[in-house]
């Protein structure tokens, strides 16, 4: 078995197991965490809106901290959008979920690909150059922010690598992206990348517990 059929074979699936059950434990304890029955009397009915509104309400910064937080508040939204249309929007990518979905849809060019996650790449260095020099986020900041950050850059740059025929034989190259990316795949349910199942149904949640009383998430 060469490197390229173990990255392929057994490295993927355990990979994709490791991930699927991770992220189902994760959210159903975060569904069941402290669940009880509210005996008070709700304010308004309105738990599904007061959700919604919630996600989109906090999808955008206070007023009051925009100024502070404006770099990092439009890089983090340009950085998700680059990451996104790199991985959705590349051929061998979309083969890959044709094969695991059973469809695939549209592609980009290979030349968009690579500079969009060329741009992913230079957001996020900015952004972690912000974390290590702003002397909030560097306090606050622990072994799991950076190794998020370690494993969305490996796969970003082997992939870069792998589609230009650098550094190595293809067949290398894309055994070394396989692997990057499958250590992304079972870092993911137990580190702050995270954040990406969970964002939405916490601010749902919130929102609508809120609105049960009568006030604003």
């Amino acid at each position: 078995m060469t490197l390229l059929d173990f990255a392929r074979g057994p490295a993927l699936q355990w990979s994709l197991i490791i991930l699927v059950f991770g992220v189902l434990w994760q959210l159903l304890g975060t569904i069941l965490i402290g669940v009880k029955k509210d005996l008070s009397k709700p304010r308004r009915n309105t738990a599904v809106r007061d959700g919604l509104a919630t996600i989109a309400t906090r999808s955008l910064p206070e007023h009051q901290f925009e100024k502070k937080i404006r770099f990092q508040h439009f890089s983090g939204y340009a950085w998700h959008v680059a990451l996104f249309i790199a991985v959705l929007f590349s051929a061998p990518h979309i083969l890959f979920f044709e094969s695991v979905l059973g469809f695939g849809w549209p592609h980009l060019p290979n030349g968009i690909i690579l500079v969009t996650a060329a741009i992913a790449l230079a957001i996020l260095f900015a952004l972690v150059i912000r974390r290590l020099s702003h002397p909030v986020q560097r306090l606050i900041s622990n072994a799991d922010d950076y190794i998020s950050v370690i494993v969305v850059i490996v796969p970003l740059v082997t992939g870069m690598l792998a589609s230009a025929h650098i550094g190595a034989r293809y067949e290398t190259l894309l055994a070394i992206h396989f692997l990057s990316v499958e250590a992304l795949f079972v870092w993911f349910p137990f580190g702050k990348l995270m954040h990406t199942a969970l964002t939405f149904p916490s601010r749902f949640r919130a929102g609508a517990a809120f609105g049960r009383r009568g006030v604003k998430a």
